[in-house]
Formats: structure tokens, sequence, C-alpha cells
């Protein structure tokens, strides 16, 4: 698409005041035709010159004043006065009045559009002066610092309580709890063998159902991949970048300079416009060291630093909730700091979307780990993993059974994302909780063969730490979606609840259970079968053993085909030693047990960094970043 008359015009008073080379004007017009943008976004997406000095010859080609709104504060109850929503689509800001009542609104995107904007908004008597992008999105954050802080933290309990995680425990669900509580002690009081009976029965046959349910996800999941991955590759190969949509991408960060580099060169690395990111790195405003290391990064004007006011919860739904008052993409998707997604993913997606039925408001990539083979929990992590999303997640979606996200990698309709009122800040696991909530709300999850890599934790107490979290947040959000039972059922069907129990209460209750069932086991073998034959009459006691043996077993070698897909064979033998992993998997259940009644909302935050592959990362990054800018 040819470029507009201001873009030429723009481009030519750059290259007479020595702002820009011939080659690089030359460079700079031709993406900003193949991406059908405006030069000024191609040059905020490029580090050929400063933001400062692309603002100021703005600023001269339109005749206006450049200010500087850091070093000159505006009127904050001034800028209350007008709707956040709209100053942040057209980047304008009200930044004082004058004795004879004459407003000054600042401006990073001036032009006939915006000129028609804020007489619309403003009035006609308005001077206008020109600022930074980065200036006034500092305006705004800082103005309705304390309103978009509340709604971050208490939208979503406010307006639709039943879905948040404020209140762990309901009421009637702390009734039903003393209950089956009571229920139980008084059958071990009055008849201990029957109530034990019958208890292993109920467990026994929900671990048969457990080891069963996940075997038919790997089956399905294993099904039918290649085509779709195929049709959604040939359609994202034949995307025009002009045609492509804005994409924000938040990233939450907290105490992690060290792999900002990495971030920055692994989102210029995506195979889209950057023009058209809109990069959200999203930083607690007391974490000085990250906000310092990122401004000293002179990153491209398409990254910009969203502050997030200290509140109660600090977690990362809250960060992202407030974020998301500041975005301005048609989809969004969250990457973690130390992310590295597949180039292509952002398109692929798009792809995803626009074959999938017109409920779909998500879709999740696949996660895995760029150090998978540096040492045993790395690989049993990886393990874990291609399990997980591999398998297990395209087998949730063929049942149409909710899916609960990953913590990175999932792309959002950011209409349908506000409309829900995003994440939970209440839930540690609000991913977990999205995903769940979507399909609830009668929208669909979509997961496409797109990979994003991590850093596999190295240290097992930081796994740990950061698996605890992770069971807590399942804890919650199988009490938050089982509050209303009739309603869950409406809502996603049979299949959806079998699914929704299994796959999220499976997994939390045979972390719990599974010392109980080794322990048992153990007393068998020492003293033979006397002891518990009359708890396990001779059905349950076959079943047991199916469990212990063939489920087991079956659970061992998922795990161990699992890395096949990726043609991960070296891998697959480690699979041998899962029962080492679940042995973590039961610590970590416990301490999250632990957490859910003393601390519920606390969010342990897991180290990233550590991995002998980060240096070697943010080597490369700094080098690659140096010679862009050459």
């Amino acid at each position: 698409m040819a470029l507009d008359a201001e873009s030429e015009a723009i481009g030519s008073l750059l290259l007479d005041r020595g702002a820009l080379t011939a080659e690089q004007l030359d460079a700079a017009e031709d993406l900003a035709e193949d991406w059908n943008v405006s030069l000024v976004k191609v040059l905020l997406s490029r580090r050929w010159l400063t933001t400062q000095t692309l603002y100021r010859e703005i600023a001269f080609y339109h005749g206006l004043t450049l200010v500087d709104l850091i070093e000159d504060r505006a009127d904050d109850d001034l800028i209350r006065q007008y709707d956040p929503v709209v100053m942040n689509q057209f980047m304008t800001v009200p930044i004082g009045r004058a004795e004879d009542g004459t407003l000054t609104v600042a401006t990073s995107r001036p032009g006939p559009r915006t000129l028609l904007h804020i007489r619309e908004v403003y009035g006609t008597g308005v001077t206008i002066v020109v600022a930074s992008h980065f200036d006034v999105s500092w305006q705004l954050q800082r103005a309705f610092r304390e309103k978009h802080s509340h709604e971050a933290v208490f939208a979503l309990a406010e307006l639709d309580p039943d879905m948040s995680a404020q209140n762990v425990v309901t009421p009637p669900q702390i009734l039903v709890i003393y209950l089956l509580v009571s229920a139980l002690l008084l059958g071990l009081a009055f008849s201990p063998v029957v109530t034990l009976i019958v208890l292993n029965v109920f467990l026994t046959i929900f671990y048969t159902g457990n080891f069963l349910f996940k075997a038919l996800l790997v089956w399905l999941g294993g099904a039918a991949q290649e085509t779709s991955s195929r049709a959604i590759a040939a359609e994202a190969s034949l995307l025009r970048d002009e045609d492509l949509p804005i994409y924000t991408v938040l990233v939450p960060m907290f105490r992690e300079p060290e792999v900002l580099p990495i971030l920055a060169q692994a989102l210029r690395n995506l195979d889209y416009p950057l023009a058209k990111l809109d990069i959200k790195i999203v930083l607690e405003e007391g974490d000085h060291e990250t906000i310092d290391a990122a401004r000293k990064l002179d990153l491209e004007g398409v990254f910009e630093i969203i502050r997030v006011p200290a509140s109660h919860p600090q977690t990362k739904p809250k960060a992202c909730n407030f974020a998301l008052r500041y975005a301005q993409g048609d989809f969004l998707v969250i990457f973690d700091a130390e992310d590295k997604p597949e180039p292509d993913q952002l398109k692929k997606v798009i792809a995803a979307f626009n074959q999938s039925a017109p409920n779909t408001a998500c879709i999740q990539c696949r996660l895995n780990y760029y150090n998978a083979r540096e040492n045993w929990l790395t690989r049993m992590f990886t393990l874990d993993y291609s399990l997980w999303f591999d398998l297990m997640l395209p087998g949730l979606e063929r049942l149409g059974v909710p899916i609960p996200l990953g913590g990175t990698s999932n792309h959002f309709r950011m209409d349908v994302l506000r409309e829900l009122n995003a994440w939970d800040p209440f839930n540690v696991t609000e991913d977990a909780d999205l995903g769940i909530r979507l399909t609830q709300k009668g929208y669909r999850v979509g997961v496409i063969d797109s990979t994003t890599f991590e850093e596999a934790n190295v240290s097992i107490p930081n796994w740990v730490r950061q698996r605890s979290r992770w069971i807590k947040g399942y804890m919650q959000t199988f009490l938050v979606h089982s509050r209303r039972p009739i309603h869950l059922w409406q809502s996603v069907g049979s299949a959806g609840v079998f699914g929704f129990i299994f796959f999220i209460g499976g997994t939390v209750l045979s972390g719990l259970l599974n010392p109980v069932f080794w322990s048992i086991f153990a007393i068998w073998l020492i003293f033979g079968t006397e002891v518990i034959t009359p708890y396990f009459p001779l059905p349950v006691l076959y079943l047991s053993l199916v469990n212990l043996l063939a489920g087991n077993g079956l659970l061992i070698y998922l795990t161990m085909v699992a890395p096949f897909r990726r043609r991960w064979t070296d891998l697959a033998p480690w699979g041998i030693t899962v029962v080492g992993y679940w042995v973590l998997m039961t610590v970590a259940s416990y301490k999250a047990l632990s957490q859910l009644i003393f601390n519920p909302f606390y969010w342990e935050k897991t180290q990233h960094g550590l991995s002998k592959h980060t240096a070697n990362e943010v080597a490369e990054a700094s080098a690659e970043a140096t010679e862009a800018t050459q």
C-alpha cells in the first residue's frame, strides 16, 4: 500500500535534517508500505534514531511544541475528568488549563484524525502540544492508578462474585465439608471396618477412572493432529503483513532484570510486523532494578513499561489486569520473561482463529523447555510438559472438556477477555481458572501446534515452590467452579464435569493420596495380607492391584512415549524414574494444602535465570541487539 502524504513529508524532513540516512529511509518506507502502517510506527519499531529525536521532528513538522511530561507533570485532577479508555485509544491527555480557560492537550499522534478527536472531546479553544507515547501513557497510569488498581483487584469479585476466589470456600462448601468429615469420623467411631471398606472402594474407583481418563486423553490427543497443524500452517504462510491486526503482548516480570535482553530479542524475532505489536513490559512500581534495566536497554518505541501500583494481593493476574487497561490490540498474548516463542506463532494463532468456530475466545499454544537435558529435574519437567501440552490438552479439546490454560502463550480475543473481567487476582493459577471460566461462559478454547520454549527449573527447592503454587491454584479453581454444580453441568455438559473432576480434582487428589497408598503397599509387603485383608474385599483388592501395577505402569509408559512426538527419544528412558518426580509432587501438594489454609493468596515467586544456559542466552541476545543498531 502506498505511503500517505504525511509519512512522505515526515520522511523527507528526517532525511533533510540528518536524522535518517537515505538507506534507512528507503527501508522504513518499504516496511510502511508492506505493513500498511505509518512511517512513524515503523520508525518507532527501529532504533535508527531515539524516540526523543523522532518526536521532536514530528512536533517540528506539525509546528507544535514538544513537552516532557516526566519533568513537567500534568494536572491529575484535570485528567480524571475525561474517559481513560478514549484517551488511551487516541493517545491524548489534557495537561493544564491557562488562566483564560484555554486547555492544553498533549498527544503522541498529531494529525488530522487526532485533531478531529480533540475538537470533539476537548472543545475548539485548545492548545495542542506533542509528547511521546511513553509520556502520555505514564500520565494516564499515574492519574488513574487508584481507579485501575482497584479494578485490577476487585472487578471480577464485584461483577461476577461466583467466579472469584476472593472467598476461597463459601458457606455452603464449608457445610458440605463439615458434613463429609463428620460422617467419616462417625463411621470410623461406630463402624470402622465398613467405613474403611467404603472409603477404599471410592478411592480405588476414582484412581482407576483417573488412569483411564488420562490414557483416553493421550490417545485422542495424539490422533488427527497433523492434519489440523498443516491446515493452520498453510493459512499462516498466506497471511499478508498488511492485513494483520494489532497484537498486544503482555510480559509480567518481577525482579528479573537479567532476562530482559532475552525477552526483547525473542519478541524481535517474531515473524510479525514489529510496528503492529503493542508490547507491555509489566513491572511492579517498587521493582526499581528491573525498571532501570528496561530503561537502559534503549528498547524500541513499541516496548512500553507499565508500572503496577502496590496493593494486595501482589500477583501476576493483578498486574496483567492493570496492564489490560492500556492494551490497544485486537488480540492479546501473555509471555513470561524467559519465553522464546516460535517465530510464526502469532500468525498461526490468527490462522487458527480464522478456521475456528465463532465462539473460540482463546488459543493455547504448547510449552516446553530449551534446557531439557541440563539435569534430572529438567528432564522430568520436560517429560511432564510433553505429556501435558502435546497430548493431554489436545485430548481435552477433542472431548470438549474445559481446558485449564497454561501460564503463558494463551492468546485471547481482546473483547471477550474484557467482557469476562480477565484474570482472577485471588487465584494463583489464574490461567487454569480462566480456561474453565471461558467454557462455563459459552466460549471455546483451542490448542494449536506451536511451541513456546521456557527455562525449566534446575533447582528442586525452586521447583517445589513453583509447583506448590500451581497445585494451590488448582485447589482454588476446583473450589470456585464446584460451588454451583448444577450450573457447571448445564454449562459444560456431563463430559465437561467428568473431565473437570478427573483433570483438576484428580491432579490435586493424587498428589495428596499417593503417600497413603504407598504406605498401605509397604504395610502389605512387610506384614503380609492378613493386616489389610479385612479392609480390602477381594474385588477391591484386585482393583487396587490393577491400579498399582497396571495404572502406575500405564502412567510410566505414557511418560516415556510423550517425548516421541518431538523425536526426543533420548529422554524416553528417563520416564522410568518418574516415581521420584511423583514424590516431589506429593511434597508440593501438601505444601499447597497448607498454604491454601493459612495463606491462600500468597504468590510464591519462582526464581528464573538459574540455568547455565541463561548467561549464554543473555550474551547472544545482547550481541544481536547491538548488531541491529549498527
